[in-house]
């Protein structure tokens, strides 16, 4: 039936044609963009440390714990773990659906579960803190100067610099 008007009137199909042209072009215009969308990563970090102990160490005994009882976890979309010397970092990456406060809430009693199973020598239990990784910084700048007092440069910066760049 389209098709037929189509065939039979190609004067009017491609006026159609060039009206949806026009029409995407003018909504386009008012498409809401920004340059760095509001976007909200349901990510929970751990932080643990065991003083003195190697990598290997921490890998072994306090990040292996810690994610077999994270696995257990719905509705996560990755982890990552980083070891260093005394410090093991794991970030737990969550499904975009997934609320923070009941994911962080899972995690401390993942961490509560494990504590068991931890090095007795560990100081303080495993730490997490919510984060989301579209709050970071894009830029940071210090001033410095021998002569200029620091409330100058405090003012300089909030009154001269932040402004444009806001």
């Amino acid at each position: 039936m389209i098709s037929e008007f189509c065939i039979r009137r190609p004067v009017a199909t491609l006026l159609m044609s060039f009206a949806l042209v026009l029409g995407g072009l003018f909504a386009y215009k008012f498409l809401p963009v920004a340059a760095l969308p509001s976007a909200e990563f349901p990510v929970v970090n751990v932080s643990a440390s065991l003083p003195g102990a190697s990598p290997e160490t921490m890998a072994t005994s306090v990040a292996t714990p810690l994610i077999k009882q994270f696995a257990t976890i719905a509705g996560i979309d990755s982890i990552s773990t980083t070891n260093s010397l005394g410090q093991t970092s794991i970030a737990i990456q969550f499904v975009l659906n997934r609320d923070i406060d009941a994911a962080a809430a899972d995690v401390q009693a993942a961490i509560a579960r494990t504590q068991k199973s931890l090095p007795s020598q560990m100081t303080a239990p495993p730490r997490y803190r919510k984060v989301n990784p579209a709050d970071a910084p894009i830029l940071l700048m210090s001033l410095v100067s021998d002569t200029v007092p620091l409330t100058d440069l405090d003012a300089f910066a909030e009154n001269v610099i932040s402004p444009p760049l806001s």
